[in-house]
């Protein structure tokens, strides 16, 4: 019985436990504080810098021009560029050969771009460490 009440108690502390991600957005992007609050509707705990350097860290960071979108964020090490829903991020536990993921543009209805009931079809793009690409999901 001991050890079954131990097991939980390190189930929960592990469950409690955020997953902390580094934002980086410019000054004047509206759109970045919805998905911001997205991430820690969803258990992320964020840092959040506020950069006019945004287009270098992307460079920095290899997100090529065709992925890019209004803000880039830091992972265990991996991009995440744009709105990427944080069910997304948060797969990626499992999976160690990613540069990054991204949403390019700025799809409306995705994390951060709601905009009532209206939902555009996008993808997400995972970057191989090669540079390659692939559909990681569809939304």
């Amino acid at each position: 019985m001991k050890k079954l009440f131990a097991g939980g108690l390190m189930l929960l502390s592990s469950v409690a436990q955020a997953a902390e991600i580094e934002v980086y957005r410019d000054p004047s992007c509206g759109c970045c504080h919805a998905w911001i609050e997205h991430l820690e509707e969803n258990g992320f705990e964020v840092t959040d810098h506020v950069t006019s350097q945004v287009v270098a860290l992307k460079q920095e960071l290899g997100v090529s021009p065709a992925l890019r979108s209004c803000h880039t964020a830091v992972y265990k090490g991996i991009f995440i560029e744009g709105h990427v829903p944080a069910s997304d991020i948060l797969a990626l536990d499992d999976t160690s050969d990613l540069r990054g993921l991204a949403v390019p543009g700025m799809p409306v209805g995705s994390p951060g771009m709601e905009m009532g009931d209206r939902h555009d079809a996008y993808h997400v793009i995972a970057v191989g460490a090669d540079g390659s690409q692939r559909v990681y999901s569809e939304h």
